[in-house]
C-alpha cells in the first residue's frame, strides 16, 4: 500500500505514535532522544500516558487491547 495524500501520511503517523506509547507504557523506548508521550504532549495530548492511550485511540477509532 502506497500513502500519497497527507490525510493517510497522518494516519499512518499518528498509528505509530499510538503503537509507540503502547510500548511506552511496558517499559521499552522507542526513540532515544524524545519520547512519545512528548511528542504526543506537543500535539495537544493532556495527561498521563494510559489517558493519553485513551484519547488517541478514541481520535483513531480503536479499541483498547
Amino acid at each position: 500500500m502506497i500513502l500519497t495524500t497527507p490525510d493517510q501520511i497522518e494516519h499512518f503517523r499518528m498509528l505509530t505514535l499510538y503503537q509507540g506509547l503502547k510500548l511506552e507504557i511496558a517499559g521499552m523506548k522507542v526513540n532515544r532522544h524524545t519520547s512519545i508521550l512528548k511528542i504526543l504532549k506537543k500535539m495537544g495530548y493532556k495527561g498521563t500516558r494510559k489517558e493519553i492511550l485513551v484519547q488517541l485511540a478514541k481520535d483513531l477509532g480503536k479499541e483498547i487491547n
